[in-house]
């Protein structure tokens, strides 16, 4: 789908840039980024569905896709264009998790390309077999909000409701892993691509929380019950209730859906919630009900800074800001703090390297306006040299990054920015 930049799309950003008129290099990155991403990412299939290159891989995975077309949505009532292109790309991500449920990324048509060389059931169209909670929880986030946004219910279609089935399926398997049918094994020299113990993963017990093999960095759990995830989860199960207790009606699969999410949320409550260095309450990274945990967070969302912003706690929470301190300090081993900028950075790239994601997620879970001006400026004045974000780059020595082209931190400016002036998606506000 090339040259998406229709009138709507262009009276849209001649809007932006009057509100950002006195912030000349926000708008450089907005206008690139908005634009990059809708003339180069997406693609409109023959089918009419919608695929989404997460940016210098040829692949989309379902998360990437779903954060890539997010600020999209304020467009969703201008734009037939635009709308059509959102719908389509829930419908292949519905689609997609039909195939497999189990998969985070798939190639645009059944080529083979990818991880086929992968120890776990590979498909022609999976490109990666790693999976990840949040991979199911973005698709169902995106259709919500489009939903919110429009009012449109037609993508609660039979598509979706397969692939819900399923997720929960999935899930609620999860919670008791031993049962799962699920292994993953990569032959590698990097211990973070594959799983331990015959591609089962490292013991767990039970604990109302659903299991995860791979964060959304696509890197192993150390701890397979990634709370995070499990945050993530509970808010898009309240998505699920809402959709079928009030448009589709379907009191017994209401029933199932708020079953898992209390429990997965009792087993936050009663095994995520752990003491920092100060003796105060926060919330674990990880945990695997047999008494280990991590202190930590990485820069891939969600993570424990994005809890307002998926929909599981508000900003002011106590065991909230009490996390976000512990984390945005040394007692986090992934935050560094350097000439350039302060940031969260990830087992995924190099030591002492911020991540932009985190950056933008500060910037939106604060309620303070300055805070989320002082992330787009050291956003700008990371970017490089290139007009663009990245995804890690030294905290010294900004002009030293990984990934040329990363359209999830770039959209993820344009967010912040949106947010900046006030742009508020219905269903989502933090």
């Amino acid at each position: 789908m090339s040259q998406k930049n229709t009138v709507e799309v262009q009276a849209f950003m001649d809007k932006v840039n009057q509100l950002a008129a006195d912030q000349p290099e926000w708008l450089e990155i907005f206008n690139n980024s908005f634009l990059d991403t809708l003339n180069n990412t997406v693609k409109i299939l023959k089918d009419e569905t919608t695929f989404v290159l997460t940016g210098d891989i040829p692949a989309m995975w379902l998360r990437d896709s779903t954060a890539q077309i997010r600020p999209y949505l304020f467009l969703a009532n201008e734009s037939d264009e635009i709308r059509d292109m959102i719908k389509g790309l829930i419908e292949r991500h519905f689609q997609m998790i039909n195939v497999d449920p189990y998969a985070n990324a798939f190639n645009e048509e059944d080529n083979n390309a990818g991880h086929q060389d992968d120890h776990t059931d590979m498909q022609p169209i999976i490109w990666e077999r790693k999976y990840e909670i949040d991979s199911l929880c973005y698709p169902i986030q995106l259709a919500y909000l489009y939903y919110k946004e429009t009012g449109d219910t037609s993508s609660f279609n039979d598509t979706f409701h397969e692939g819900v089935k399923k997720i929960l399926n999935v899930w609620k398997t999860e919670q008791n892993h031993e049962n799962s049918p699920y292994q993953f094994e990569r032959d590698t020299w990097r211990e973070e691509d594959t799983l331990t113990h015959d591609g089962k993963g490292t013991p767990v017990a039970y604990t109302g929380m659903t299991w995860s093999g791979f964060r959304p960095s696509d890197d192993r759990c150390t701890y397979h019950y990634l709370v995070p995830s499990n945050m993530f989860a509970v808010a898009v199960l309240g998505y699920l209730e809402d959709i079928y207790s009030n448009i589709t009606k379907d009191e017994s699969l209401v029933e199932t859906i708020n079953t898992l999410k209390n429990e997965i949320n009792e087993g936050i409550k009663t095994h995520a919630i752990v003491k920092n260095k100060a003796g105060e309450d926060v919330y674990a990274y990880e945990v695997d009900g047999l008494g280990n945990t991590s202190i930590m967070d990485d820069a891939n969302i969600p993570n424990l800074i994005s809890a307002p912003y998926l929909g599981f706690c508000d900003i002011d929470d106590p065991i909230y800001q009490n996390t976000r301190e512990t984390l945005l300090s040394d007692e986090n081993p992934y935050y560094y703090s350097g000439e350039a900028a302060s940031g969260i950075g990830s087992s995924h790239t190099p030591d002492q390297y911020i991540w932009h994601m985190s950056l933008a997620m500060i910037g939106l879970t604060s309620l303070d306006k300055d805070v989320k001006k002082e992330m787009l400026d050291t956003m700008v004045a990371t970017d490089g040299g290139q007009k663009a974000l990245h995804e890690g780059f030294h905290k010294d020595r900004p002009e030293e990054y990984t990934r040329e082209w990363f359209s999830w931190p770039n959209m993820l400016f344009c967010e912040l920015m949106l947010d900046y002036y006030d742009y508020k998606l219905k269903g989502a506000e933090v």
